[in-house]
């Protein structure tokens, strides 16, 4: 039975909580100890040693930031208001006619005061607090939904686990904010990795993106990470008439804020203040690709309102990319899932933007021939969006004669095999199906989330398996058993019964999510639901025509060879076989769906461009429930073109197609209509 505490103790447990937090704020936030390391860890032992003892623990104690037993998997959250993204603007000229275009919505000639500050590059983060107690911390997800990630965000001890300013303590508030990782942090992190023969992150944000998404909080807290509060969501109980008041705020209860922020009334002097950012990018000590200008009065965001999917009344003005100048020592080209050979340049580091880049893709051979690119050559490299490094031009004033041109590869590196190049295509292509290379990209396809979504079996899982010969194709996953990866380094009792748990859970599945896995050529997530949606049962399509693929819409002549090809294949349908007597069970609510679909659109396909009345995701759900067919790619196939404000390229790609553009109105009136309008219907 735990000990009844005293009130002394009580006491003493809420001054260490107080205190911890408070030299938490200093040391995290403000970069400003007042004690020593010492003192501090004394402080922290003894708080948990009291904790442990009388077992009261408070909400915010230090203590309940890393501590928890891994995740099995990360639960959705619904966000109270959408995340947004931000429009971009690469110059000047865009951002004063961004201010020209509010000043007419707004109908005002006046100037607008703005707020200006830095753009963080990391990952969107949700902070709800209820009555000042942190509830929960979410990602941005799709902007509408996220994940949960609240014990993993815990371990980032700049952020306050309860809101302590006096009379100013919200009753539901959402903060809005960047998580990011230092870039000496990157570096040192990329430098164990490398020692561990580990692959490297790319970038900042790719490497403060895993630490997030990481099942066990202990792995998040070793990473070391940091957060920008700079936005917020739905707020009860208190009331912010501007961005800089609501920032004074967030400052007064110890969150992070931005490095910097300006408050500027005119377009010209926002300006000013995106120029002085930019000077001063490379003295910050994380990764900033532009500036982030808002309108500073609430009730004139309010006023303005939002697009689909971003407000109007901001604008990230992005950076130029970063260059640097290197040689490349040799041309190599790597194998992906589809057997695709890419060329890649080795160079000797450099550093570009903060980050040392030592390789770049060269996309295709046709592009390096393009380019005059050779190994050797002296070249200039560049981040596009300060992430993906490419070369750009060759510097050939600098050619000694010694530069070699890369031949096309005739065999694979992978496999050795015969590589092959389609008439009309670009890519060189392994074709076998036994190249090791494709066996493990294929294997993890087969397992990712789109596909059998096998949690566990990623990359290294898979690698491991591979090199021990117990998986040398998606079907070998079905065998595996327990006993199997007990023996194996990384798997305890507990991770090898939940990768045979996920397997197990995998067997059951949907058509278009199981020809997704497969990994046929040139059949994604979208080209799988329309396969579906015209073929009931797996076995329906064995032995399938051409003509049959190519009548479906929206299906066009290299899907339809690919599909026809993949299953003519004799070694593919035996394959198929085996995995279903394996046990995998195959619904297909696509095909159901798609039969007994009625309404004022079924059969029709639909593309939508601008700025609906309503959010395009609600019409798009409208559009499916009236039996048609939404896609992002507009084609001669297409039925209607929506188009709302600001359309973009895409109306005039319809007249030149032919396609009808339609106007949400009009698609409202094609329900109501329908009896006067039957050849539509």
């Amino acid at each position: 039975m735990p000990e009844k505490i005293p009130e002394n103790i009580k006491q003493e447990i809420e001054t260490l909580v107080r205190d911890i937090n408070y030299h938490n704020y200093r040391y995290y936030v403000l970069d400003s100890p007042v004690i020593s390391d010492e003192e501090y860890d004394r402080s922290y032992r003894r708080l948990k040693e009291l904790e442990e003892k009388y077992h009261y623990v408070l909400p915010d104690s230090p203590t309940l930031r890393v501590g928890a037993p891994p995740l099995e998997k990360f639960e959705k959250v619904k966000h109270s208001e959408p995340m947004l993204s931000l429009d971009n603007a690469f110059s000047y000229d865009e951002v004063r006619e961004f201010d020209k275009r509010l000043k007419r919505l707004l109908g005002t000639e006046e100037d607008i005061e703005y707020t200006v500050e830095p753009k963080y590059d990391g990952l969107a983060m949700e902070l709800t607090y209820s009555t000042g107690v942190l509830l929960r911390a979410s990602t941005r997800g799709d902007g509408y939904e996220g994940e949960d990630v609240t014990r993993n965000i815990r371990t980032i001890k700049a952020i306050p686990l309860k809101i302590e300013v006096p009379g100013k303590i919200p009753e539901e508030i959402d903060i809005r904010g960047e998580v990011y990782m230092d870039l000496d942090e990157f570096e040192k992190l990329n430098k164990q990795r490398e020692q561990k023969g580990e692959p490297l992150f790319a970038n900042p944000r790719n490497a403060a993106a895993g630490a997030v998404r990481q099942l066990d909080p202990t792995i998040t807290a070793s990473r070391k990470l940091h957060l920008a509060c700079y936005g917020i969501g739905i707020v009860k109980g208190i009331h912010f008439r501007r961005q800089s008041e609501f920032v004074k705020w967030l400052q007064e209860a110890r969150f992070p804020t931005p490095a910097t922020m300006t408050i500027a009334r005119g377009i010209d002097k926002v300006i000013d203040a995106v120029r002085e950012i930019e000077e001063g990018r490379n003295s910050f000590p994380f990764e900033s690709d532009g500036a982030v200008i808002k309108v500073n009065d609430f009730g004139l965001q309010q006023k303005l309102g939002v697009k689909t999917r971003e407000p109007r009344w901001a604008i990230a003005y992005k950076f130029q990319a970063h260059q640097g100048t290197t040689k490349i020592k040799e041309i190599l080209g790597s194998v992906g899932r589809t057997g695709v050979i890419t060329p890649f340049a080795v160079f000797e580091p450099v550093r570009i933007g903060g980050v040392t880049v030592s390789r770049s893709t060269l996309h295709n051979w046709d592009e390096i021939e393009r380019k005059d690119i050779r190994a050797g050559d002296t070249v200039v490299v560049e981040r596009a969006g300060d992430v993906i490094p490419h070369v750009i031009m060759v510097v050939k004033e600098k050619r000694t004669g010694k530069e070699k041109k890369p031949p096309i590869p005739e065999k694979c590196p992978a496999c050795g095999s015969k590589v092959v190049r389609e008439e009309g295509e670009v890519a060189v292509r392994c074709v076998s199906l036994h190249c090791p290379a494709q066996v493990q990209e294929k294997i993890i396809h087969f397992a990712s989330r789109g596909g059998m979504d096998i949690e566990g079996l990623g990359e290294k899982n898979v690698e491991l398996l591979y090199s021990r010969g117990l998986i040398k194709h998606f079907q070998d996953i079905y065998t595996l058993n327990k006993e199997e990866l007990l023996k194996l380094p990384r798997f305890a009792e507990k991770s090898a019964q939940n990768l045979i748990n996920a397997i197990n859970r995998s067997k059951h599945t949907t058509l278009s999510k199981f020809l997704f896995a497969l990994g046929i050529l040139h059949v994604g997530e979208y080209a799988a639901k329309l396969l579906a949606k015209d073929f009931e049962k797996l076995e329906d399509l064995f032995g399938v025509e051409i003509d049959k693929i190519k009548s479906i819409k929206q299906i066009g002549e290299k899907i339809a060879s690919s599909v026809t090809t993949f299953f003519n294949d004799e070694k593919n349908i035996k394959t198929l076989k085996t995995l279903k007597r394996l046990e995998l069970e195959i619904s297909n609510p696509d095909f159901k769906s798609s039969k007994e679909a009625k309404g004022a659109f079924k059969d029709l396909s639909f593309v939508i461009t601008g700025t609906l009345p309503k959010p395009r995701k609600e019409v798009e759900k409208f559009i499916e429930s009236q039996g048609g067919r939404v896609s992002s790619a507009l084609s001669a196939s297409t039925d209607y073109l929506l188009a709302g404000e600001e359309p973009g390229s895409k109306l005039q790609k319809a007249k030149t197609l032919g396609v009808k553009t339609i106007s949400y109105d009009e698609l409202v009136r094609m329900i109501e209509e329908k009896a006067k309008h039957p050849r539509l219907f």
